[in-house]
């Protein structure tokens, strides 16, 4: 009994030597952590293509390859793009002021005999919003200009950006020998539970990175590029914010969809490129339930929205970036190491099992009950039923 609580205490050490070592290294950790994320997401591909007879090596390069050039099409292309998106919604404000001060107000006050010009101040609004743009932009010049000062700040940024790559290419060609080195490193007796619960983890995670993000960008696209076609001046930011908020179920479409029919009702008034906004949408919810879902989602285990929103907020609060980057993950082993504990206890005494026995995969499973008649009448027993394990 006592070795039994002096290993406990001893795993209580190593976690907590393990997050404050974690805690004290998170500004130099970010690096390695995301490369090692881009590896695990990459590292299927590579046995994919192990699978189907090319030398390690030449998988790793082929996928590493695959990501740099997805890598500089985002750098290069989208997030350009992106700014100048932002860059016309801004500009375009002013006529949303106006539309709600001629159109929207006085509709809503004849439908619904309310008084609202008195509330709402559109010209306050843009006013605010432009000025809080124009003080991110100014933060974002001080910081640059601060980072062009500060040599040694500007040379940790771009040793970590460089670093990222170069670490990612080690990490998917070492993949499985470091896999298999930790595997090595557990405890014997624990070592089948601790994978099984790895193995559960994993599919955690990669039903939501591997095909949730797949689902996310495709939305995105196809709302992007459907909105572009009806004309909005800034459609494209719209249909990658709403794919990228679709984590969410039906959060993306609803804020995607309110947000273009508002930008249509301003921009152009009609009822043709408001019945083309309804369709974009129509048509991404039906290819996002029909064909994308069940195409690279399938029957894997996904995590629930609001364990997602809480991870990646908690995260970002206690470590900053890292935490963000660490937040799905460590999401994903608490809520397969709850479920274990789910099963542990419903196998338990204290649920009211009468007694257990240990499984081959570590977890505890319930032994079977027999119902035996009870004694003849005259014999001195309570009546009913004798529970007894079945031995």
């Amino acid at each position: 009994m006592n070795e039994e609580v002096s290993q406990r205490w001893q795993w209580l050490a190593m976690v907590l030597l393990l997050g404050a070592l974690i805690w004290v290294l998170a500004p130099i950790l970010t690096p390695f952590v995301m490369s090692a994320l881009f590896a695990w997401l990459g590292d299927p591909l590579v046995d994919r293509l192990e699978a189907a007879g090319r030398k390690r090596t030449t998988a790793v390069l082929t996928v590493f390859a695959f990501m740099a050039m997805v890598g500089a099409i985002v750098l290069t292309l989208l997030l350009p793009l992106m700014v100048e998106q932002v860059g016309q919604m801004i500009s375009w404000l002013p006529n949303l002021a106006d539309w709600l001060t001629t159109t929207a107000v006085p509709w809503m006050e004849s439908r619904f005999k309310l008084s609202l010009a008195s509330y709402i101040n559109p010209e306050a609004i843009v006013a605010l919003v432009k000025e809080h743009w124009q003080q991110a932009g100014g933060v974002a010049s001080n910081i640059i200009g601060g980072l062009s000062t500060s040599g040694l700040m500007l040379i940790a940024i771009i040793t970590n950006l460089t670093l990222i790559p170069v670490l990612t290419f080690f990490f998917l060609r070492d993949w499985d020998k470091m896999m298999a080195s930790l595997r090595e490193l557990l405890p014997r007796p624990l070592e089948p539970t601790i994978m099984r619960l790895a193995r559960e983890s994993d599919a955690v995670l990669g039903g939501f990175l591997r095909g949730q993000l797949s689902v996310m960008l495709c939305l995105g696209t196809i709302y992007a590029i459907g909105l572009w076609f009806t004309g909005i001046s800034f459609g494209l930011l719209i249909g990658f914010v709403a794919g990228l908020l679709s984590f969410v179920p039906y959060m993306g479409a609803i804020l995607g969809f309110g947000a273009a029919v508002i930008a249509s009702l301003v921009s152009f008034g009609d009822m043709p490129h408001l019945l083309m906004v309804v369709a974009v949408f129509a048509i991404g919810q039906t290819l996002e339930g029909t064909v994308l879902i069940p195409w690279l989602v399938g029957d894997r285990i996904g995590m629930h929205p609001v364990a997602v929103i809480f991870s990646i907020m908690a995260g970002g609060q206690l470590f900053g970036f890292l935490g963000v980057l660490l937040a799905l993950p460590v999401a994903a082993v608490v809520m397969v190491l709850l479920r274990y504990a789910h099963e542990q206890y419903k196998g338990s005494a204290m649920y009211g099992r009468p007694r257990q026995a240990a499984g081959t995969d570590g977890a505890m499973v319930a032994t079977p009950v027999v119902l035996e008649p009870a004694p003849e009448a005259g014999v001195d027993a309570a009546p009913g039923p004798v529970v007894r394990p079945d031995v």
